[in-house]
């Protein structure tokens, strides 16, 4: 249902998912910058999430930690000069998100609040605002700071020159593959079955047979809001299905169940719980007919004969992706998939790493040559329907260090980095000469990153 960077930052974005902290721990203050205290507390909390998470350590924690708490509090500190704040609609946004998929993580509601020590979603949202609202606002000073990074080739190819051999980054195998596919047939009986059921569960809601919560627990289809009892978490129109969104924000009244929506991923009904401007929190319950295998081998038969006519050059491959296809996101690109994981450095592109092609394909393309048009196989697409696709392979570029000629994209990007890295650290280094700064004893035998932290 929903379409799928949120900004990204350092660990401590997450610092407000503590293990409990210790108590019988006495609490002191160990670090002053500016007019901010760094506690004991923080130092430790930070360390046993980062443990509990498997998150490696630079060197001693009790070095690195507060060494990188103090340098987001240099950040902060002059984004109170600077007038730089976060974007609510963004905090929100993310805390949202992030409850949820820790719900869903951790099994339920009320097992994450016992996690966090007891305290409510309420509260345990509130203390993830405030670290997100601090973040954001770190990213957005580190972002004036640098400003604008301006490269030429020449700045590339210069900096490619003095890096050694074993410095080079490794760039990852990717493909770029084209597409054709069919959805297997599905009865107009069999839908009627689902949209059936779906009256059904309605008329239980309504009756006061069954909550809402309880049906999507026990039928919903998809899995991440049914741990939840359907609901969704706060989104935008744009982060949800198209009909979903129209639906969904025509409900002015909880208590009322949507008529059945179809979208891409199938059937469903929705309830309102709340709205909150250009956003709002849903539950849902979602129901796919199934397919037969009957069906499937027919759709299968279909695109086999497809497959022969494009091997006997009666059609063009592009010909059959812009007339046959049923996959509207490749069908006017001449069946070239582009990748939509917005998580993947490919994002936007036509090349996709093996793990990020769907389920079912990579297996498939894996033992294929340039050029070369599978048959028809059984896969889900990425809205987990079933259908059947042929494809063909039309690049592959092996893994390999990187070079100018085929990666400068690549380089380029990684030259930016290097250069923000310098203008960052010569920004701290010059913050520390101006900033009251003060460790406690014991926490100073430290090989520090920034060496500016004590002065004597």
């Amino acid at each position: 249902m929903i379409k799928k960077k949120l900004f990204a930052g350092m660990i401590f974005v997450c610092m407000a998912i503590p293990a409990i902290a210790q108590k019988n721990v006495i609490d002191e203050i160990i670090w002053v910058v500016g007019d901010e205290a760094i506690l004991r507390s923080d130092v430790e909390n930070q360390r046993l999430y980062m443990q509990n998470e498997g998150i490696r350590f630079e060197g001693d924690p009790y070095c690195f930690i507060p060494e990188q708490i103090a340098v987001q509090k240099l950040f902060l500190s002059q984004a109170k000069v600077d007038s730089i704040y976060a974007d609510e609609a963004n905090v929100l946004r993310y805390v949202d998100r992030w409850a949820n998929m820790t719900i869903n993580r951790i099994g339920s509601q009320e097992k994450f609040e016992e996690y966090m020590g007891g305290k409510k979603l309420s509260q345990i949202k509130e203390d993830q605002k405030r670290v997100v609202r601090d973040q954001q606002v770190v990213e957005e000073m580190k972002k004036k700071i640098v400003g604008e990074i301006k490269l030429t080739p020449s700045d590339v190819r210069k900096y490619f020159s003095q890096l050694s051999q074993d410095s080079l980054p490794m760039v990852p195998s990717t493909v770029e593959v084209e597409i054709v596919t069919l959805e297997p047939r599905i009865p107009l009986e069999d839908i009627d079955i689902i949209k059936e059921r779906l009256r059904t569960f309605t008329e239980q809601i309504n009756r006061g047979e069954m909550t809402f919560a309880a049906l999507a627990a026990i039928y919903s289809e998809d899995e991440a809001s049914a741990m939840q009892g359907g609901v969704t978490g706060f989104m935008s129109k744009i982060e949800m299905a198209p009909e979903y969104a129209n639906a969904a924000f025509n409900l002015n009244d909880p208590s009322r169940i949507s008529n059945i929506v179809e979208t891409e991923y199938g059937y469903h009904i929705i309830q309102l719980i709340e709205k909150r401007g250009d956003r709002l929190n849903s539950r849902h319950i979602l129901l796919r007919p199934k397919v037969s295998d009957q069906e499937i081998a027919k759709a299968i038969a279909r695109l086999d004969t497809l497959y022969t006519d494009i091997n006997a050059e009666k059609l063009t491959f592009y010909d059959a992706a812009t007339v046959f296809s049923s996959d509207k996101d490749t069908r006017n690109n001449k069946g070239l998939m582009v990748n939509q994981d917005m998580e993947s450095n490919n994002y936007g592109t036509s090349k996709f790493e093996m793990q990020e092609l769907p389920q079912g394909m990579g297996v498939v393309v894996e033992k294929m040559e340039v050029g070369e048009i599978s048959r028809p196989f059984h896969m889900k697409n990425n809205s987990q329907k079933d259908v059947v696709a042929i494809v063909r392979l039309k690049s592959r570029v092996k893994a390999h260090q990187a070079n100018v000629s085929d990666d400068y994209q690549a380089l380029k990007v990684l030259v930016e980095d290097r250069k923000k890295e310098e203008l960052l650290n010569a920004w701290i280094l010059s913050k520390q000469k101006t900033t009251f700064l003060r460790i406690a004893d014991g926490w100073r035998a430290c090989d520090f990153r920034y060496p500016g932290w004590i002065k004597e």
